[in-house]
């Protein structure tokens, strides 16, 4: 498993955690590559999946890695959440969730990304 992702327990919940926390866009873009290789593991619609963006930086290239990813991943998927994307543009956001046809709630910490991702 990548170094940057890794599966957390809360409340019972598992959890994967993909950690791009102070990257650079290309290295946003390799880990988002290997993100599928991890959820396509679990049983269809049971992935609690959080991303931690905070101080990443993210440029065409990563962003396309991140829609491709989102192909193999959507079955796969319960639950989506974000840390430190706020200070992407708009823009960014809106491709994302029109290409995937998901909402990705954004958070300001990761307890309170994981306390929403484990609620029933």
């Amino acid at each position: 498993m990548h170094e940057r992702i890794s599966v957390l327990a809360r409340n019972g919940k598992t959890i994967v955690l993909v950690d791009v926390s102070d990257c650079s866009a290309r290295k946003v873009e390799q880990i988002a590559r290997e993100v599928p290789e991890h959820v396509t593991r679990q049983p269809r619609g049971s992935v609690l999946l959080l991303t931690d963006f905070t101080g990443a930086s993210i440029d065409q290239e990563a962003l396309i890695a991140i829609k491709e990813t989102a192909v193999f991943d959507k079955p796969y998927i319960r639950k989506a959440a974000w840390v430190g994307a706020k200070h992407f543009p708009g823009a960014f956001f809106e491709e994302l969730r029109k290409f995937s046809r998901r909402e990705f709630p954004s958070f300001e910490t990761r307890d309170d990304a994981l306390t929403w991702l484990a609620k029933d």
